[in-house]
């Protein structure tokens, strides 16, 4: 909790207009920027195509998912992702690129929710509403107002939860960027929402997704604990909700594909070791590619 605390003044919960990300936005805002256009120009509503409120909502998405800097200039992961030419996965089609992005909105920080919700509250308490969140914040970070955090929670449940059809507009059913993952589930009991994000074992996650996290996420030199790995502030334990079997079974098959890792269990300390350390993105290749 210390480092959630370390960054009080940078909290955000606003900024989205109360859009969450819809699947073609990253791209869409790559493409924009990329081409040279200011989301200043007056003529951003045109070529994006969308309303004044979602242009000021894609800037932010591309903020918050680590594809634009703060000063509006393209970061290396976007060009990884989304460039027409050497990109691995432009239109999103592969769930490992969502993960990705996932990994990427909660390790940011930007959107300071996720990483609340991901690294604290679904451990503090394991079904969760809206208004547990709202007072988790309160009382972690203080003086916020109340209703900028409903709107923000709500933005975090359309984002990750289908609506199953319950608004009437079709883009809001079908767009929601990281529903796929199945992170969040929810439930109604006694008029209250309740949610829940489990640690489960995360077949689904391909083994490269978990190393490219890890050697993005660095803090190591030629080692690093499974326990680190499992349950440190924006591990992938606590970032993909995976329990310590699954981690376990996911280091396993890296070691076996790979001979730049070990894994080693000694006197009850199991470590994942690095014969080499590649980087972040020589595993997207690896996984893209190969």
């Amino acid at each position: 909790m210390n480092q959630l605390l370390n960054n009080k003044t940078k909290s955000t919960f606003s900024g989205h207009d109360s859009f969450q990300c819809r699947n073609l936005w990253l791209k869409k805002g790559y493409d924009y920027v990329k081409s040279g256009k200011s989301f200043n120009d007056n003529d951003s509503v045109v070529v994006l195509g969308v309303g004044k409120n979602m242009v000021s909502s894609i800037r932010f998405w591309m903020k918050a998912f680590g594809i634009l800097e703060a000063n509006d200039e393209l970061t290396e992961i976007s060009h990884w992702i989304f460039d027409e030419e050497k990109g691995f996965d432009p239109y999103l089609e592969d769930e490992a690129t969502l993960w990705i992005l996932h990994y990427l909105l909660v390790k940011g920080e930007f959107a300071t929710t996720y990483s609340l919700i991901f690294n604290f509250l679904r451990k503090e308490k394991i079904e969760f509403t809206r208004d547990n969140y709202v007072q988790f914040v309160q009382r972690v970070i203080g003086n916020q107002n109340e209703n900028t955090l409903n709107t923000d929670f709500n933005v975090f449940v359309r984002m990750y939860l289908s609506n199953n059809g319950a608004s009437k507009d079709k883009e809001d059913n079908l767009m929601e960027l990281l529903n796929e993952l199945r992170l969040v589930e929810s439930y109604k009991s006694e008029k209250k929402q309740f949610y829940v994000i489990e640690n489960q074992e995360r077949t689904q996650i391909p083994e490269e997704v978990l190393l490219f996290s890890i050697m993005n996420s660095g803090g190591f030199d030629i080692s690093v604990n499974l326990k680190s790995l499992e349950s440190d502030y924006n591990s992938v334990g606590n970032i993909f909700a995976i329990s310590r079997y699954g981690l376990l079974n996911k280091i396993l098959a890296l070691v076996e594909k790979y001979d730049f890792l070990i894994f080693n269990d000694q006197a009850g300390i199991k470590e994942l070791q690095f014969r080499r350390k590649p980087t972040a993105f020589e595993i997207l290749k690896y996984y893209y590619e190969g």
